[in-house]
């Protein structure tokens, strides 16, 4: 198992490609903490599932814009498993797509502390409990190309985590690694919430791979940036996209 004796906190775990990539490392060997921030019903079920399969996880409630719930998420991991190895910074949102002659400076804030702040408060949790490891980050195609209409908010929010994971890396190496991935269009609630289905089924029919991503598409290549397979990369942003975007 590439995660045997490693424990990892996966933020936003409940759904989607959080609760995909909590599932895949607990397969690895992995210990999980699974964040979430309301409803448990997910987080919970992918305890169930992970125990089921003789892994070991725990649920932990926290809204991550908050720095006593962030610090609390990585104290409930320390006491479960020993300490974290391994973080993944995947909660995060659009919340709403506003152009920006329309968005009032609460709605700024608000995705900024989503994606960039909630990244900023775990990552520094983490670094005081963290000896060796690797984080990391889901930052999004759109802080490349800079999003789809009225998501300016959210392209800079993920622009900046992508920057932070080069800084980051230089900063807290060689010990630990970062990394992030940069997602295109994945199938998920994010799109079924915020991308018409005519935008989704014209990203399908131009992508070079004709398909959507799937969570597990995601999972696998946090896999990869979280185990030693990885071991000489740190610092990238990598593009997941079937081949929409090229960087």
């Amino acid at each position: 198992m590439k995660l045997k004796d490693r424990s990892a906190i996966v933020t936003g775990g409940g759904r989607d490609i959080g609760r995909a990539v909590a599932e895949k490392l607990a397969s690895e060997g992995a210990s999980v903490a699974i964040n979430y921030f309301s409803s448990s019903k997910g987080a919970d079920e992918a305890v169930a599932a992970i125990e089921a399969n003789g892994g070991r996880a725990i649920a932990v409630q926290g809204d991550l814009n908050k720095k006593s719930d962030a610090d609390a998420l990585v104290q409930a991991a320390v006491d479960a498993f020993g300490g974290v190895d391994i973080l993944v910074n995947n909660a995060g949102g659009l919340i709403a797509r506003k152009t920006v002659a329309e968005m009032p400076l609460e709605h700024w804030d608000a995705v900024m502390r989503l994606n960039l702040t909630s990244t900023f408060l775990m990552t520094q949790a983490c670094l005081a409990h963290m000896k060796n490891g690797a984080i990391v980050n889901l930052a999004s195609q759109a802080g490349r190309d800079g999003g789809g209409p009225g998501a300016v908010a959210y392209a800079a929010s993920k622009g900046a985590v992508m920057t932070m994971t080069r800084g980051l890396a230089k900063e807290v190496g060689p010990n630990i690694r970062v990394n992030a991935l940069c997602p295109g269009m994945i199938d998920t609630d994010f799109h079924n919430v915020h991308t018409p289905d005519a935008g989704r089924r014209g990203y399908e029919a131009n992508a070079p791979l004709k398909r959507q991503g799937h969570v597990e598409d995601a999972a696998n290549l946090v896999l990869f940036l979280a185990s030693d397979d990885s071991a000489f990369v740190t610092g990238t942003n990598i593009d997941i996209n079937g081949g929409m975007l090229f960087s």
